[in-house]
């Protein structure tokens, strides 16, 4: 048996109903196999895949808190601190009913190389909870926020593990937990990005993951030959990467015809008005069906089935495993060029497949999607300096660093005999950084 298998059929009986973990590192280790192949020897003898798969650290905990009517909860909290070769463990904070245990490996395993690929000094990690923010006050969000930063305050610190925002973490709760943080530990410190601009911020932030996706996928599609200008686009999701996402396709040109929310999905002939999107989601924390009342020409439907629109390019910028084969198909049939993933791990392993056997430019989230935390970096740096740069100056840095993603990917494919598969290509870039940082710093 390869290396590989024996690593890929190790996780599997280590973390047994973990599927989403399994998935994640199913789909690097194949995708790394002529890497591994090569050095095989090398790697087997310091047990490099087996110590990059297991987490570094694994945090859980409960998390109580009391509701507006006097009624006591528990959720249960986690952080996974997975890889810290090359920097501070990274990566964001999922508040969400679906948050377990594998769900959060997974999203740190990918973090690991993603952030390895930004060419920043940042590990890989993530961390969440299964509680539920939507349907709650601004008194029940911070109540939890606090508890919640009274245990991880412990593990994390500005040169330690730098948590961000994610799914249901946003501004507001990245506030609470500062200060709570600031509160215990009586310092002031970089220790959370997604902050707000009066309390060491960064410009650009709330856009970054949406424009970093645009910019990597302007910047292969030009690699391919192809002008994105007067494309139209499906976009899946409405909520922070989805909306800049459309903003900035928007911009370059692009109509942009569907967008969604986890009760159903909007299509728009006339492309997707996002001032309307905007009010809708950030202002009112409506859902979907109030669309209609901006764009009357538009048509609402339950349910999923935004990749049946007719379209050249998809965006899937909602959840994990959102793009089914049966999607994938119904994208190949309608002609579309190119999918790039503003969502982690959206496209299922049968649906990346199929569309890049259909010839369908495919780039994968951990590319595509990490102008997030490639800006949370830079906040990082700010933080640093004690420096603030301008919305111009951050968004010029962020288009470098994802122009310098695209080309790292597509150049690590062709180095190993696989032009024009991204995803292999993405993951050899990130992995590389890591293992040399590994086999440097010896068995630790």
């Amino acid at each position: 048996m390869s290396y590989v298998d024996e690593v890929i059929e190790s996780v599997v009986a280590k973390n047994p109903a973990e599927p989403e973990f399994h998935q994640a590192v199913k789909e690097v280790l194949e995708s790394l196999r002529p890497v591994i192949e090569a050095n095989e020897e090398k790697y087997r003898k310091v047990a490099l895949l087996e110590r990059m798969v297991e987490p570094e650290r694994q945090i859980k905990f409960r998390v109580p808190w009391v509701d507006d009517k006097g009624q006591a909860h528990v959720n249960t909290g986690y952080r996974v601190q997975f890889n810290s070769a090359i920097g501070p463990y990274k990566g964001g904070i999922r508040l969400h009913p679906s948050v377990n245990i594998g769900i959060i490996k997974f999203l740190g395993f990918e973090q690991v190389f993603k952030n390895s690929l930004t060419s920043l000094p940042i590990g890989g990690g993530k961390g969440g909870s299964d509680f539920d923010p939507k349907g709650k006050s601004d008194r029940e969000i911070m109540a939890f926020c606090q508890s919640f930063m009274t245990e991880l305050c412990k593990y994390i610190g500005a040169d330690t593990d730098v948590p961000a925002g994610d799914i249901g973490t946003g501004a507001r709760e990245i506030g609470f937990m500062f200060g709570q943080y600031k509160r215990i530990r009586g310092v002031y410190e970089g220790v959370l990005t997604g902050k707000g601009l009066s309390y060491g911020g960064s410009l650009a932030r709330t856009e970054a993951t949406g424009y970093g996706l645009l910019y990597l996928t302007q910047e292969l599609l030009k690699l391919n030959g192809i002008d994105i200008a007067g494309k139209t686009a499906c976009v899946s999701g409405s909520g922070n990467v989805a909306i800049y996402a459309i903003e900035k396709a928007t911009q370059l040109g692009v109509k942009v015809l569907t967008c969604s929310d986890s009760n159903g999905w909007v299509y728009d002939p006339d492309g997707i008005d996002v001032a309307a999107l905007k009010e809708i989601k950030e202002v009112n924390r409506a859902r979907l069906t109030e669309y209609k009342k901006y764009r009357p020409n538009s048509e609402y439907h339950e349910g999923r089935g935004v990749w049946v629109v007719k379209a050249d390019l998809a965006l899937p910028c909602a959840t994990q495993n959102e793009l089914l084969l049966e999607d994938a198909k119904a994208l190949v049939e309608n002609g579309c060029t190119a999918v790039c993933e503003g969502a982690n791990m959206p496209t299922t392993l049968e649906a990346t497949k199929y569309l890049q056997e259909h010839g369908v430019i495919f780039a994968p989230g951990k590319a595509a999607n990490a102008g997030g935390v490639a800006t949370s970096a830079l906040e990082m740096s700010q933080n640093s300096e004690r420096l603030s740069w301008t919305f111009d100056e951050v968004d010029a840095k962020l288009k470098n660093i994802m122009i310098n993603i695209t080309h790292n990917m597509v150049d690590a494919a062709k180095r190993y005999g696989h032009e024009g598969d991204y995803v292999m290509g993405a993951n050899i870039a990130g992995f590389e950084k890591v293992a040399d940082a590994m086999m440097a710093q010896g068995i630790c």
